[in-house]
């Protein structure tokens, strides 16, 4: 089997994303090879001294331009999108789409500048499949601080009637139901909060391990924007 291949888009002005990426991904795969790409000339030659056996930087936007017309296994992309239009949202994910592996994936997402709340969506190659809030739950007022960083497609339709505004409201307010459960842990707390969403009906993914983490992920179908 080829090595696996991944890709970092819109690494920014230095490549600590890539970097750790990398680094992680190799202590589970050591075969995996990770390319950063940015728009930027500049940044991408300030990113070259770093390059090593399984590290390389290019030159390149969605068009993911990869050695040989390879295609990616997956392509993370965040912080990338919010500089766009939302009417450009889905032109972005059909290009990125047409660069990937069969059976790869896209991570289309949006974080604080310390990573401590962060949403994305996974895309496959026939479109968006789910959508992910992650949290720091130490200190956490409530999960709607995540309407601050919404990926693109949605930060603008956290209004009544959208399916995304119901969302969070029904989050803040078994995270709000469940608050007895903090003198145990947050990560109890959050657990309970979870559970409940899925019991309410909503899509949830996953089992305790990972909500534990301070995520959860419904289908995109349950939060996709009114057409």
């Amino acid at each position: 089997m080829r090595d696996p291949l991944v890709v970092d888009l819109g690494y920014g002005a230095a490549p600590h994303t890539t970097l750790e990426l990398a680094e992680r991904l190799v202590a589970v795969n050591q075969s995996v090879r990770v390319i950063g790409i940015e728009i930027d000339p500049e940044r991408v030659a300030a990113a070259q001294p770093s390059a090593t056996d399984r590290v390389s930087f290019r030159l390149g936007g969605f068009e993911v331009p990869l050695p040989d017309n390879q295609r990616a296994d997956v392509i993370r992309a965040f912080n990338v999108l919010r500089q766009y239009d939302e009417s450009e949202v889905v032109g972005a994910w059909d290009m990125l789409r047409s660069r990937l592996s069969p059976g790869g994936i896209i991570i289309d997402g949006t974080c604080d500048e310390i990573g401590r709340v962060a949403t994305w969506v996974s895309l496959g190659a026939d479109g968006p499949e789910t959508f992910t809030i992650a949290l720091r739950l130490v200190g956490l007022d409530s999960p709607s601080i995540a309407a601050e960083r919404l990926v693109k497609a949605l930060i603008h339709r956290n209004v009544t009637g959208e399916s995304i505004h119901r969302f969070l409201v029904e989050l803040d307010r078994q995270w709000a139901v469940a608050a007895p459960l903090s003198v145990y842990s947050p990560s109890q707390r959050w657990i309970a909060a979870v559970t409940a969403m899925k019991n309410a009906g909503w899509p949830v993914h996953g089992t305790a391990s990972a909500w534990r983490l301070g995520e959860i992920t419904v289908d995109w179908d349950a939060v996709a924007p009114r057409p």
